[in-house]
């Protein structure tokens, strides 16, 4: 029976990226899913920087997120409650070369694939927000990353034992 050994991380240089990307992530599931999850008015442009933040998103690419519905609250609630400590365990799970965390990773990808990429792009695109006015462009440079980068972590995790070697 052949063993494995888990590859350095300065062999999985993707993993680098990912750990990267995903840390990045945890701070923008703080500054912009958790305020319109809690109810933070970010309507006008005062207040302290995440709310100006949030405002000067909303307003030049996502009005729909302004004033998020019941639904894109429970979706911004999921990323600021379920995928950030979720990214945390992530990021340390692809630097150290864990493999117990593909099957987490698979679920991942595949509920922002479904939540983000279907969902929300539908309703930004086809529903109720397109009537309102936004940039299209703008809304897909700012989220487009936020459904790739899963896509591609999927893509990563496609094999029995991704971190490893087998000799």
């Amino acid at each position: 029976m052949a063993d494995a050994v888990t590859l350095p991380l300065r062999e999985r240089k993707i993993d680098v990226f990912f750990a990267v990307v995903f840390s990045a992530f945890v701070v923008t599931s703080c500054i912009s899913d958790l305020l319109p999850t809690v109810g933070v008015d970010f309507s006008h442009p005062g207040g302290n920087f995440f709310v100006r933040s949030n405002y000067w998103y909303a307003h030049d690419a996502d009005p729909l997120f302004m004033h998020p519905p019941d639904w894109m609250r429970i979706v911004t609630g999921l990323s600021a409650f379920v995928y950030m400590p979720f990214y945390i365990v992530l990021v340390v799970a692809l630097i150290t070369g864990r493999n117990w965390i593909q099957l987490f990773a698979v679920i991942y990808a595949t509920m922002i694939v479904t939540l983000t990429g279907i969902v929300v792009f539908g309703v930004e695109f086809f529903g109720e927000a397109a009537m309102r006015t936004g940039n299209p462009t703008k809304f897909l440079a700012f989220n487009l990353p936020y459904v790739l980068i899963p896509l591609l972590l999927l893509v990563r995790m496609r094999k029995p034992s991704p971190f490893t070697r087998r000799f």
